[in-house]
């Protein structure tokens, strides 16, 4: 049985190990601009042979963090970073970067393979309002020599007296762009790479808006004669399941299965949502995404 270890910076991040790889490092007290909506993330990213597999502040888009909850449309309020896009109008940099603040943790544990990190957090508008408060846990489990497993959980309690709605860009008149949700930036060798389903492997946006209930990328590591592929499932009860996705390839990879892609999430005033997903990460080519995607699922099951 491989044991993973813990360290904790307080006040700071949490890294999780595997030997002598540190499998990821959760940063839940970020350091990021305002303009950069702070919020907790994961960065690095690594497969268990210690393969990089995320992304930290490209230049392209400096509000990308790894792996991060990342919301661009919360009533009027932008949790996701950088500009809001504007119907009619287009991107314009508001005022209006909000901050996830961590507040407490309520479970930090190890036993063998498994490590459970859980914590309560403020969503609060840059002008002061508080928007949610988030219960978050996440996991991580070693499932097979080349793979591990990451499950992401998230309930969202509306504390601002007043309804909530969650979308994107689409839902505000841009098409094709719904992105929102838990989001994943690959490392720059990975554009270009594969997005596959359970009945297809695609290209560039080929797949995006597309409905499924997982989706995996393949990419290639510079440097080194290896490939690595990250899948993302969405959970059966999670609202609007399956998901569109925010996927690509080109420019840069991506993936983000987006409940909020072209349809609103309402949230009333004193009313929760609950959101969980699984991430697999897997040392080599696409091989049986589908038996991998199995695996996950049985994984996020579990919690």
């Amino acid at each position: 049985m491989t044991a993973l270890a813990i360290t904790h910076e307080i006040d700071r991040e949490i890294v999780v190990s595997d030997g002598d790889v540190e499998l990821f490092r959760y940063v839940y007290v970020p350091d990021n601009p305002q303009l950069e909506s702070p919020r907790p993330y994961i960065f690095p990213l690594r497969t268990r042979s210690g393969h990089d597999v995320g992304l930290y502040r490209p230049h392209d888009h400096v509000w990308h963090k790894g792996l991060s909850w990342s919301l661009p449309v919360v009533n009027s309020e932008n949790f996701w970073g950088g500009p809001t896009y504007v119907r009619d109008t287009g991107y314009v940099q508001l005022d209006n970067n909000g901050t996830q603040a961590h507040r407490r943790f309520t479970e930090l544990s190890r036993s063998g393979d498994r490590v459970v990190i859980e914590h309560e957090l403020n969503w609060t508008a840059q002008s002061g309002l508080p928007l949610f408060a988030e219960t978050r846990r996440l996991t991580a489990r070693v499932t097979a020599e080349s793979t591990w497993i990451l499950t992401f959980g998230t309930t969202l309690e509306n504390v601002s007296g007043e309804q909530i709605a969650i979308g994107s860009p689409t839902t505000k008149g841009r098409d094709n762009a719904g992105y929102g949700g838990l989001f994943w930036r690959g490392v720059r060798s990975f554009t270009d790479g594969s997005l596959v389903t359970h009945d297809a492997v695609g290209t560039g946006s080929d797949l995006r808006g597309q409905r499924h209930e997982w989706m995996a990328f393949e990419g290639k590591h510079d440097h080194v004669d290896a490939s690595s592929l990250v899948l993302m499932l969405d959970h059966a009860q999670n609202p609007h399941h399956p998901p569109q996705w925010f996927a690509r390839s080109e420019e840069f990879a991506a993936l983000n299965p987006a409940p909020f892609f072209s349809e609103e999430v309402v949230i009333p005033a004193g009313e929760s949502a609950t959101f969980r997903y699984g991430v697999g990460i897997v040392d080599g080519d696409k091989g049986d995404a589908a038996e991998l995607a199995g695996t996950v699922r049985g994984v996020l099951e579990r919690g």
